[in-house]
């Protein structure tokens, strides 16, 4: 009679009856596998560290630039300069930009008024004359102008005289051909019929009424008379 072997319990058995077994098992494999993974994770550095920051800059004050003054009126001007980004701090603020002048009116552009031209002064006259009243009575005189050339050459002359209110009764040359005279509103005029020589002198008289004996003005060739 044999005897029947009973087979004996096999490696693994309990653990595989236990399932709790297994999943403690399980965790502690997690738990030792996650502290290599940290300890590896801090030995190693992936990023460098990082570096001491950069020094932070504070910009200068900048004092409000004063208002430029136009003649149509006060202009505004930005007090401060824009500051751009990504430059260095030693060029960070940028140079504002000069205050544009006031503008002034254009010479061109202001209608002035034309003005006639200045009329060169007249040269003395070459043939002077000396006023002078050798006789006067009730009514009237008897006027004189004396003329000399002072030239080298001869010279034509006229001269004349304003009397305001008065009346020409006649006029003449003494001792010399005669010339032409006219007497309108107070003024007399004699031209010379003959041209005087270098410093040859004559008197030209006239007959005047209703008039004082001197006269508002005298000339000769445009130049005021002497008196005598």
């Amino acid at each position: 009679m044999s005897r029947t072997r009973r087979p004996g319990p096999q490696p693994g058995a309990a653990m595989t009856s236990s399932p709790w077994i297994l999943v403690a098992a399980g965790v502690v494999v997690m738990v030792v596998l996650l502290v290599v993974a940290l300890g590896s994770v801090r030995g190693r550095r992936t990023f460098p560290a990082a570096g001491p920051a950069d020094p932070v800059m504070s910009l200068p004050h900048v004092a409000p630039t004063p208002t430029a003054v136009t003649p149509t009126g006060p202009s505004p001007v930005s007090a401060t300069a824009a500051v751009v980004p990504g430059l260095s701090p030693r060029s960070t603020l940028l140079p504002a930009r000069p205050t544009p002048a006031a503008p002034t009116p254009s010479p061109r552009g202001v209608a002035r008024p034309v003005l006639p031209p200045t009329p060169s002064p007249t040269p003395p006259s070459a043939v002077t004359g000396r006023y002078s009243v050798p006789s006067a009575f009730d009514g009237g005189f008897i006027g004189e102008v004396l003329l000399v050339n002072t030239a080298r050459t001869a010279r034509g002359w006229t001269v004349r005289a304003v009397f305001p209110g008065g009346r020409l009764v006649t006029a003449w040359v003494e001792g010399a051909e005669q010339g032409v005279f006219r007497f309108d509103d107070g003024v007399f005029t004699y031209r010379s019929g003959f041209d005087l020589a270098p410093g040859q002198s004559l008197p030209v008289r006239f007959h005047i009424e209703r008039a004082g004996t001197r006269p508002v003005s005298c000339t000769v060739d445009g130049t005021p008379c002497a008196e005598r």
